[in-house]
């Protein structure tokens, strides 16, 4: 699990191709500290796990589903990606909760600056509506977000300039493929709703339950 806080900018240094997927070699520096092999770290807001750490490098396998569904697919050597370590239980959650399992990719349609924020349109595939809310939260690319306004077809997200200096977000440009997450809160919420356990859930019983 971990929170959307990015810990640093890492660099792919290089790309294989293995069976069933690719492995990529990043570089950091904050991101070793305690690093081990097996612990899980978000790459771009994509979980996985270390399989080798070698100086100022460690390894991370990419197969399968994780490739269909993320933007891991098109890096290359030389690209810049979003890391954090997994939080532990006793640490504050700056952000909110993120399981780095990504569930479609969006595309940048534009950036406006504004003042010294800067709004990101993202446009996002219609079955990932019925997550979105108003200040609801999104990651993307791993960064912990909230939705500023949200329309048919795309949302809107404001990036205060630090996180925009500190994430890969400065890099993005219009047309740009980005890993979206939606918010873990809203999944078990629509489970709930159409669990056939209780098919007289409302809207009523869930506010009762503090959501």
């Amino acid at each position: 699990m971990f929170s959307g806080i990015v810990e640093e900018i890492g660099k792919i240094e290089r790309v294989d191709r293995i069976e069933n997927g690719i492995q990529f070699s990043i570089s950091g520096k904050n991101i070793f500290e305690d690093l081990k092999l097996g612990d899980s770290v978000a790459v771009d807001g994509v979980c996985l796990t270390v399989t080798s750490i070698n100086n100022n490098l460690f390894n991370v396998d990419a197969v399968g589903e994780t490739l269909l569904k993320t933007t891991l697919r098109n890096y290359n050597a030389g690209n810049f990606v979003n890391l954090e370590r997994a939080i532990k239980y006793n640490e504050r959650i700056g952000g909110h909760l993120v399981q780095g399992h990504v569930n479609y990719t969006g595309k940048i349609r534009g950036i406006i600056p504004k003042g010294e924020n800067y709004l990101l349109e993202i446009s996002y595939p219609y079955q990932l509506k019925k997550y979105f809310i108003d200040e609801g939260s999104i990651a993307v690319n791993g960064v912990s977000l909230t939705i500023a306004r949200l329309y048919e077809e795309y949302l809107v997200i404001s990036v205060i300039p630090y996180t925009w200096e500190h994430t890969t977000l400065k890099f993005k440009k219009p047309g740009d493929l980005v890993n979206i997450e939606v918010d873990l809160i809203a999944k078990y919420v629509e489970k709930l709703i159409n669990s056939k356990e209780d098919s007289n859930f409302t809207t009523d019983k869930l506010k009762k339950m503090g959501y």
